[in-house]
């Protein structure tokens, strides 16, 4: 019986692993939809202006998971251990299921633009979101998981592949579009004149876009208990964070000198492949829809492996139920996994119904995710506030800077918050709140007392912000 229970060896990662796993997380869907977000909310000085915010408060904020990478080892979860280090462990929950919510209602929007690219070639997939779509979309879902479930290490393996095969037609495309660069279509298109409102609404609109592109910076933190050495968990964060930047914000810039931002903004997704058409032809378009079904497929490998660590390490911390701590001999927690290919599918369907099931899963997908960066940030806010045994450095206490970086950490993703509007705050807690129910198991597992006095405050706003936001969807005060 003891041979049975022992857990599996777990596999290690090295340092280039996690950094194409920091990379592979956030080279997926958003990268090939940014012209037209962008374009649809401001002109070059409003994207320039979004991406020095997007990219100073990311970089914060990868400085934050590097940081406590270092200072808090004992940590293995990432972004769900730190919420629960620092705020409790209902605190903690709710960031864990954000978090690992918000992977999967991500996996939805790469599945629909897959469908939406092919789609440009056979009518029966639409723009993603035709039942023949759906139907589709859940047997490559599936098929994942089949592939996934044989072991970490040959998926890691897989996504390192995937990884550089992806970046390539992206690059391809900021050459070419540099080539074909027009200083006047561009001069043209610098003031955003075409949209009604402030900059500063303008650079607003654009804030959720960038928080979707930027998710998975965090990726390497989540599989700390992977690596093989604890300091390159930070670097892998740092230097994957700092290669998609540049990438993503050169899309944006050069797609302004090929085409009016009007136009740009009425190109079907992915926009990116609309703007090389435009540059070069037909067979530009083909180009990046092939590099997109790859980049696509090797985020989806990346998050789904995320998503469901996230669930065996808070259920392993007895903060799921237990069900969910089991793995197999090949080291995948499968009962997460399931769990995370079932929400998947579930908002898959659910999607297809809205307006837009593309941009209201992306935007969602950064909404959910909000929350619990919010609370890594505030957690190292604190623990560089207070001399702390637990804390790996000089008597305990990190230094001005990295409690500087903290609190613009704070800020940033306070601001986020509000870009994201009321809308996608209720929306989020609509998610949020039924969740409990996990928690609720877990606490009975444990005979222990379900909440205490301050966890029923926090159950109850959430409650009534779920309450709200339904109310707000059945009067029509909201939509999908």
């Amino acid at each position: 019986m003891a041979e049975q229970q022992a857990s599996p060896p777990t596999a290690k990662l090295t340092l280039f692993t996690l950094t194409t796993m920091v990379i592979g997380s956030m080279v997926g869907a958003g990268v090939f939809s940014l012209p037209a977000r962008f374009a649809e909310q401001t002109g070059v000085a409003g994207a320039l202006i979004s991406w020095v915010i997007a990219g100073a408060g990311m970089l914060m904020l990868a400085f934050v998971f590097q940081s406590l990478a270092v200072r808090r080892p004992d940590l293995d979860a990432g972004v769900y251990a730190y919420a629960k280090a620092g705020f409790g462990e209902y605190v903690g929950f709710f960031s864990a299921f954000g978090y690992w919510a918000s992977s999967c209602v991500g996996n939805v929007t790469y599945w629909v633009l897959i469908m939406s690219t092919i789609g440009t070639i056979w009518s029966g997939l639409g723009e993603g979101d035709t039942a023949l779509a759906v139907i589709l979309s859940s047997v490559g879902l599936w098929a994942f998981f089949l592939m996934i479930r044989r072991g970490v290490k040959e998926a890691a393996a897989i996504n390192r592949i995937v990884t550089v095969a992806k970046v390539v037609p992206i690059l391809v495309f900021v050459i070419l579009a540099l080539v074909f660069f027009d200083p006047g279509v561009f001069a043209d298109n610098w003031g955003g004149a075409d949209y009604a409102g402030s900059l500063f609404s303008q650079v607003r609109g654009t804030m959720l876009a960038t928080v979707f592109v930027f998710l998975g910076v965090e990726g390497a933190s989540v599989y700390s208990r992977h690596a093989k050495r604890r300091e390159d968990v930070g670097r892998a964060t740092i230097l994957g964070f700092l290669s998609v930047f540049a990438i993503f914000a050169s899309v944006v810039i050069v797609s302004y000198g090929i085409m009016p931002m009007s136009e740009i903004a009425e190109l079907r997704q992915p926009s990116m492949a609309g703007v090389l058409e435009e540059a070069v032809g037909t067979w530009g378009k083909v180009f990046i829809s092939v590099g997109l079904i790859v980049s696509v497929l090797g985020a989806y490998l990346a998050w789904t492996l995320m998503a469901a660590e996230v669930l065996f390490v808070a259920a392993k911390d007895d903060d799921m139920p237990r069900f969910l701590r089991r793995a197999n001999p090949a080291d995948v927690p499968v009962p997460a996994l399931l769990m995370t290919t079932i929400l998947t599918q579930v908002v898959l369907v659910v999607t297809a119904f809205s307006d837009d099931a593309f941009n209201f899963a992306l935007d969602l997908t950064s909404a959910l995710s909000l929350i619990p960066y919010l609370l890594a940030a505030a957690f190292a806010v604190k623990i560089g506030m207070r001399s702390d045994p637990l804390t790996a450095g000089s008597g305990g206490r990190t230094s001005n800077r990295e409690l500087t970086i903290a609190w613009l950490a704070v800020i940033y993703t306070a601001f986020l918050l509000y870009a994201a509007g009321l809308k996608f705050v209720l929306v989020s807690l609509i998610f949020y709140a039924p969740a409990t129910i996990l928690f609720v198991m877990a606490r009975r597992e444990q005979g222990r007392r379900i909440f205490s006095p301050r966890e029923l405050v926090i159950l109850a706003v959430s409650v009534i912000g779920a309450v709200v936001g339904i109310v707000a969807l059945a009067a029509g005060w909201i939509s999908l």
